[in-house]
């Protein structure tokens, strides 16, 4: 079974990443799949996708929750049918599961790629990194406010929130890994904490909000 990493902080949150290396046939043969993930399993094309879809329900089983346990809202954010706070991720050969009983959580793990500069500007001033040593420490900062705007969104899953204009995530260095966040949107504003992990060329940031006094 690769399970690859667990966090468990008590009484505040479980993480789970899972990663893929079964065939499909094997991640879903003890697998209870309910008559609505069979037929989201048979809509997707893509193989990884589909093994992507069956690791997360894996890692919903390790937390004690089935299929029928986890459901959708209108914004596409995903809930648990007793109240417990999830957010859930996939990239290539990663996937990921967050719960918390007590704060809402956002979990994005990413696949660090040049790819990201040509999108940068969309989401991020660019100027901000001019001072970091080389393109590669550069791709590795990006990738990782990228994921930490993707975690902000998933917690916030807000139509109209927008990346560049509305999730600001503050400096920090690569032996901190970790920082703090703010989202402006319609005359709101919320601050949240993220914390960064780091593994085989891919990295994963997971949020949460800070509470008010």
């Amino acid at each position: 079974m690769p399970l690859y990493k667990s966090i468990d902080k008590a009484g505040e949150f479980k993480m789970l990443i899972w990663k893929i290396e079964e065939s499909e046939s094997v991640l879903r043969s003890d697998l209870e799949l309910s008559v609505r993930c069979e037929d989201r399993l048979n809509n997707m094309r893509s193989e990884i996708h589909r093994r992507g879809f069956l690791s997360v329900r894996q890692l919903l089983k390790l937390l004690g929750y089935t299929g029928n346990d986890l459901y959708y809202d209108q914004n596409g954010k995903p809930h648990l049918q007793d109240g417990t706070y999830i957010s859930i991720t996939h990239s290539f050969i990663f996937a990921g599961v967050i719960i918390s009983k007590t704060s809402d959580v956002g979990i994005d793990i990413e696949k660090r790629r040049d790819k990201i500069l040509r999108i940068a500007h969309k989401f991020t001033p660019l100027e901000e990194y001019r001072t970091l040593a080389n393109t590669e420490a550069v791709v590795r900062k990006l990738t990782l406010v990228w994921e930490a705007k993707e975690a902000l969104y998933k917690i916030y899953a807000t139509p109209g929130l927008m990346f560049l204009e509305h999730i600001f995530v503050e400096d920090f260095g690569f032996e901190e890994l970790k920082t703090k966040a703010t989202i402006s949107y319609r005359g709101k504003l919320s601050n949240y904490k993220v914390a960064f992990l780091e593994f085989e060329n891919f990295s994963c940031a997971y949020a949460f909000p800070i509470e008010e006094e």
